[in-house]
């Protein structure tokens, strides 16, 4: 066997030159599922556990949001979460990245109230986890199937106790929560499960001094056949508790661009100076997060470019296109009826956003002519949703647009915003996800969908802002393509951009599905390999 040695030398020799060669090893980018706690007060530090999967440690952090500042801990999963005290209040977006790329960026609560953490065990009522405070936000997870967690507070007589989860809508906890006031003797005295989607709201007043508990369980977000009280280590809520201020919306829902105004806060245990609040709308902003520090809560307003008014005891209220009006069905039965004056041909086109606003208003829309016969008549298209009409006017003549409930319900919360007229020209830009990663030599080719709105025919020019200049950027009228043909990796925020021929901008947004989100942050992530 002659050659027996010589195939052995070289056996040997390869192994060893493999061996001694630097190893390229190629990894998963980080994978977050979630944060907790999954949120902080003003001013403080806390640490946070990431839970997720990451195949390297320390990860680099982006937050979308000011005044939050992240630092990776030594232990893997583990965050330093410090939030300023002037950060505004609200959701920030905190995403993990590496060399491989990023995870879905997820969200984070800066708070205004003091923060506890849920203590098990605080299952039974006879022995729930007592809170020194009345005004504070627990940050807790049903952990287990079966987990019950109860919280003792005291009130005195006449308090009203606000009593707010949030783990669905925004967290996205797959939990459908129910959420009671008990005495201490184990009686329900409220309870509820479906406020703000499937998280649960109670606004409890005592009547009486004492110690009350607040339970919280329950069921999966999506149905399966188990019988018990659901939990997992993914059931992360934010449980907020006061006695103090607390704001369900701002009225009317709407301000115009062109300068300050008034609008009433509506919600619980407001003062006669919290009930006014002055809003300033800013440039671009096309929705406004307002808060103060005596409210447990930030809300919201809408900034609108023509005029905005609210609902007038005038029946029918008379109105001129453009406008969005502000109204209320206060009362179970209620309808509110808005005229218009229109010429043949006119294109009357009205939307209500009410359920997207999280009202519990199901709009109806009637439009009928003067003499009160009905023209056409629509619904909301789907659980959820909210209703819109369009109609050409077959002659010269005043119309009428009737506004009610599918279930013909009222109350203080079944408000809604009414926009009356023609869609303004305009366009949009969606792309299919909101993060990319480009390979050296290997072009990324991201598609994006421009629709066009209202008439508008121009054309529209693609581009990248954001991108590093080792990057050659290449657009069609639906593509942006990115090239790299060598230069260092790269990992950052970018926005696609389209122009039109008149000089407006739009920037091109994505829809995270597992996040509940539309963003128009979309992270770039080059790699070297």
């Amino acid at each position: 066997m002659p050659n027996f040695p010589v195939l052995a030398y070289w056996t040997v020799l390869s192994v060893a030159l493999l061996a001694s060669a630097p190893v390229v090893t190629s990894a998963a980018p980080p994978k977050l599922d979630y944060l907790f706690p999954a949120g902080a007060q003003r001013g403080t530090t806390v640490e946070i556990t990431a839970a997720g999967t990451f195949d390297r440690w320390p990860v680099k952090v982006h937050v979308e949001g000011d005044g939050v500042d992240v630092k990776p801990g030594k232990a893997s999963g583990k965050l330093a979460i410090t939030v300023a005290k002037d950060a505004p209040p609200g959701v920030c977006w905190i995403r993990l990245h590496d060399v491989d790329g990023a995870s879905v960026a997820r969200p984070f609560f800066v708070g205004m109230l003091p923060e506890v953490l849920e203590q098990e065990p605080n299952d039974d009522p006879k022995k729930p986890q007592v809170l020194d405070q009345s005004s504070v936000v627990v940050n807790g997870r049903l952990a287990k199937p079966g987990d019950v967690d109860t919280f003792a507070v005291k009130l005195t007589k006449g308090q009203t106790l606000v009593a707010s989860v949030e783990a669905n809508r925004t967290l996205r906890s797959p939990m459908d929560g129910v959420l009671q006031i008990l005495s201490t003797d184990g009686f329900v005295l409220d309870q509820n499960d479906d406020y703000h989607g499937l998280d649960p709201q109670i606004a409890f007043t005592a009547a009486k001094d004492g110690t009350y508990l607040v339970r919280l369980f329950a069921f999966p977000a999506m149905a399966d056949a188990t019988v018990r009280f659901a939990g997992k280590e993914n059931f992360v809520y934010r449980l907020t508790l006061t006695t103090g201020p607390y704001v369900e919306y701002a009225y009317p829902l709407s301000v115009a661009k062109s300068g300050p105004c008034d609008v009433e806060l509506i919600g619980w245990n407001l003062t006669d100076d919290l009930r006014r609040f002055r809003v300033t709308p800013r440039d671009g902003g096309k929705s406004l997060t307002l808060f103060d520090p005596r409210i447990a809560n930030p809300f919201l307003v809408q900034v609108e470019p023509h005029a905005c008014l609210v609902k007038s005891k005038d029946r029918p209220q008379k109105i001129e296109m453009p406008v969005t009006v502000t109204g209320r069905l206060d009362k179970p039965g209620d309808a509110d009826e808005y005229q218009v004056t229109a010429k043949k041909g006119a294109k009357l086109s009205f939307r209500v956003n009410a359920r997207t606003l999280g009202s519990p208003l199901d709009p109806v829309l009637r439009l009928s002519d003067g003499a009160g016969k009905t023209l056409l008549q629509t619904k909301a298209a789907a659980i959820g949703a909210d209703a819109s009409l369009d109609y050409t006017a077959p002659q010269d003549g005043i119309y009428r647009l009737e506004v009610s409930d599918l279930h013909r319900d009222g109350g203080f919360r079944y408000v809604y915003r009414l926009h009356a007229g023609p869609i303004p020209p305009d366009f949009e830009l969606k792309v299919a996800g909101d993060a990319f990663v480009l390979m050296p030599n290997k072009p990324l080719e991201i598609p994006v969908a421009v629709t066009r709105v209202g008439g508008f025919n121009q054309d529209v020019t693609l581009s990248v802002e954001g991108a590093p200049k080792h990057i050659t950027v290449t657009a069609t009228a639906k593509t942006i393509t990115l090239r790299l043909e060598k230069g260092p990796p790269f990992a950052g925020p970018i926005r696609i951009v389209g122009t039109s021929k008149d000089g407006a901008r739009r920037t091109a947004h994505a829809t995270v599905t597992e996040v509940a989100r539309t963003t128009d942050s979309l992270w770039l992530t080059v790699s070297a390999k």
